[in-house]
């Protein structure tokens, strides 16, 4: 945990160890709505928790006028202050492709600094910790506690949780428990396909009640925080062995589709003319054995988003009712953040597939995998390699057949067309 008077103290050794730290810079014509905010003069970690896999946006909420540009530094929870250091999207003032982030790459491949905020694509447990926007001119004016929690098990049509039901701590000498443990649900989102069955999903995260949090992860007189919070005290170790983990829940629903009204004549011969398609298509090509992940195009972390390959739906519950999601799971699955994974794509994959936001198609992905042939290996390792060789030669020789007859025949005609001229001389 790092004391007050050690920010200021501590930031140039940040500059230091990471030269070249870019950021958003505010344009000097454009009014800067985050100057209008008052920073607390007390800096405290405002506790957010979420979903491991989906994108996760830290706005830096408050900033002086005059500072066109903010630094974020991250630090482990319960780490010394030497840990901590600058972050950098290495990408200047550009933004960064969801669809270009690695799986399971590390937090400087992840993230992005956009308008101020701090975006963390696909964010994982290891991401969780402290996040402080500042400047490089020692001032530090927002803080997050970030906790990232997995799901470790998915569960299909729940019986409604007992969510009053907690595990609870008594301290010495007192009837008063030192914690107690609780999960709380998020809504259920919208029905993710209409017109056809679908699924909706809701998020369940573990969080603590306690009156000995630590005071700079507390507001006010807030009581709670999540179970990974770095509020939590050393002394609640046991709070680690409680039954009590993020859970995600799945249940089938089946809506109608909205009606709506169809564009004129007019404008759909002009649509027509110009080659336009209502559902967007994207074109993707992936070496195969490798892992892929697909994301739904304008999708976000509290968006239903479901899949289909072809006419054929990807249900969630079909693929991972029963599982433990960190340990062996299906080749093919949506992720807790929406995402379509093949871990690994095989070239059998390459198709079309559609994704749907809040109940609508959104978009059509055609996807194309293909062999990929790493340092070392041949053409002939691969495990196709002798039944295409044998479907080449197949091919080459009805090719030369056929030339063959296509001469003989020809060498044929011609030769009784000059006998029939000879016989008539």
């Amino acid at each position: 945990m790092l004391p007050p008077s050690s920010f200021p103290i501590l930031l140039p050794l940040f500059l230091l160890l990471s030269p070249g730290v870019r950021s958003y810079e505010a344009p000097e014509d454009k009014q800067d709505a985050f100057a209008t905010k008052a920073c607390p003069a007390f800096l405290t970690f405002t506790n957010a928790a979420y979903l491991a896999g989906g994108t996760v946006e830290l706005p830096c909420h408050c900033k002086p006028q005059q500072i066109k540009s903010v630094v974020w530094f991250f630090r482990k929870h319960h780490s010394g202050s030497k840990e901590t250091g600058a972050l950098t999207d290495h990408h200047g003032n550009r933004l960064l492709d969801p669809n270009l982030v690695p799986h399971g790459g590390e937090l400087r491949s992840r993230f992005s600094i956009r308008l101020f905020s701090l975006l963390i694509f696909r964010a994982e447990p290891d991401d969780s910790g402290i996040y402080i926007c500042g400047s490089a001119d020692k001032d530090f004016f927002y803080g997050y506690d970030l906790d990232i929690q997995e799901a470790r098990t998915l569960s299909f049509l729940p019986r409604t949780p007992s969510e009053g039901m907690s595990k609870r701590r008594k301290g010495l000498g007192s009837t008063e428990p030192l914690y107690r443990v609780f999960t709380s649900f998020r809504p259920w989102s919208v029905c993710d396909r209409c017109g056809v069955p679908g699924e909706q999903v809701r998020a369940g995260l573990c969080y603590v009640h306690s009156q000995y949090l630590h005071i700079r992860y507390r507001r006010a007189n807030q009581t709670v925080t999540s179970c990974g919070s770095g509020g939590v005290p050393r002394a609640f170790g046991q709070l680690k062995q409680s039954g009590v983990r993020a859970k995600l829940q799945v249940k089938s629903c089946q809506v109608t589709c909205q009606v709506q009204a169809p564009p004129s004549s007019k404008i759909i011969a002009l649509m027509a003319f110009l080659g336009y398609n209502s559902l967007p298509v994207f074109y993707l090509s992936h070496a195969a054995d490798r892992i892929l992940t697909l994301g739904c195009p304008g999708a976000r972390a509290n968006m239903a988003v479901a899949w289909d390959r072809g006419v054929e739906p990807i249900y969630r519950s079909e693929r991972l009712t029963g599982r433990k999601l960190s340990t062996t799971s299906p080749r093919l699955l949506i992720d807790t953040g929406h995402h379509l994974v093949f871990q690994p794509a095989k070239t059998q994959d390459s198709g079309v597939y559609y994704c749907w936001l809040q109940g609508h198609q959104a978009a059509e992905i055609r996807l194309l995998v293909y062999a990929h042939f790493g340092r070392g290996q041949s053409v002939t390792s691969h495990p196709d390699f002798w039944k295409a060789l044998k479907t080449v030669l197949r091919s080459y020789a009805v090719m030369t057949a056929v030339f063959c007859l296509l001469i003989f025949g020809r060498a044929g005609v011609r030769h009784l067309r000059d006998t029939r001229e000879t016989h008539e001389d």
